[in-house]
């Protein structure tokens, strides 16, 4: 058997294996870690933290610029735009229902959300701040958050570590329940059109939860920082390949530099995927149905028909939930005085 053969094979027998837990509704809450529990207190910090454009170098960027919780959890852009108008070489993936993945980044290089909320503000194409040194020196001249970083962490709270706990905190609130296929699941039998759940069925059939299984349709429950990996694209030698350039980006190889980590990307979420355009890790292809038929093609091998595209993407549709309402903070001001432009 060949190789290509052989890959069918295993996704074929995994989707067998994985059929009956391949559909879950998401849960209310995610898990949350021993280290960093959650209160009002801290969540809200975390809030004002993420909306706040000053842990940024010139005060342009915040963590909602790339990841608008407004909206969807992302930008709507193939690549996101850091300071200085410099753009990044991956699309951002959406913050919705992060808090349920075992790894963060399209490379997995992130096992927890604290550890993610750490990178982009010292990244010097997202928020460019220099230094942990330089993010704190600049919020202690913030009066009220060295007040608030004490009450929710006692004195001495504002350290790097606990505003990537504030944030993670905050992230973890962020989740989309109740979706038409989430009330599905729970017997409301309405809840999905005779087209989504067709598309159900096909997306099993085919083997799309070989990959996209578990609650948050990402892969099955793992611990933390044990990312659920797979090969993108694995059949190459059709038109979608070199169309949307997938092969420049090495993926979790440009992280731990192994062969065997050539192309291998974190399998992302396909909870709201009907918001989240443009797709893949460079945001190159535009449209819901042309990643289906893209995704077919290079995963699985397979040309869908029309109606097959339409119901698949009808049934991921039927994945988008409930967004939580979202209040923009009222941050912590700063009087006669600027912290911004002084790095």
């Amino acid at each position: 058997m060949n190789s290509k053969k052989l890959v069918t094979a295993l996704i074929a027998s995994f989707a067998i294996a994985g059929s009956a837990q391949a559909f879950e509704p998401l849960p209310a809450q995610p898990p949350v870690p021993a280290d960093n529990p959650m209160n009002a207190a801290k969540i809200e910090l975390g809030r004002m933290l993420y909306f706040d454009p000053r842990l940024s170098v010139d005060g342009t960027v915040s963590c909602n610029s790339c990841h608008n919780v407004m909206t969807n959890g992302t930008d709507n852009r193939p690549v996101s735009v850091g300071v200085k108008g410099q753009k990044g070489g991956r699309s951002a993936p959406t913050v919705f229902n992060a808090a349920f993945l075992s790894a963060q980044f399209w490379d997995g290089r992130a096992a927890t959300l604290e550890d993610q909320a750490k990178g982009p503000i010292l990244n010097p194409i997202e928020m460019g701040m220099p230094s942990e040194a330089a993010v704190i020196e600049r919020l202690n001249k913030i009066p009220g958050y060295v007040a608030k970083f004490n009450e929710v962490f006692g004195e001495g709270g504002l350290t790097y570590d606990n505003i990537a706990k504030a944030i993670a905190a905050y992230e973890r609130t962020l989740i989309t329940p109740n979706s038409p296929f989430d009330r599905y699941l729970r017997g409301e039998e309405d809840a999905l059109s005779k087209s989504a759940k067709r598309g159900m069925k096909l997306f099993e059939k085919v083997g799309c939860t070989a990959c996209h299984n578990g609650p948050n349709f990402a892969g099955p429950e793992l611990p933390t920082g044990q990312g659920f990996f797979q090969r993108f694209p694995t059949y190459t030698d059709n038109e979608y390949v070199k169309k949307y350039d997938f092969m420049s980006d090495k993926g979790r190889y440009e992280v731990t530099k192994k062969e065997e980590d050539k192309h291998m990307w974190r399998v992302p979420t396909l909870r709201n995927v009907a918001l989240t355009a443009p797709y893949f890790h460079n945001g190159a292809v535009q449209t819901l149905d042309e990643a289906v038929r893209v995704m077919a093609k290079t995963q699985l091998n397979r040309d869908l028909s029309r109606k097959e595209v339409r119901d698949i993407v009808a049934f991921l549709e039927s994945l988008t939930g409930e967004i939580p309402p979202q209040v923009m903070p009222e941050l912590p001001q700063t009087e006669g005085m600027s912290v911004v432009g002084d790095q």
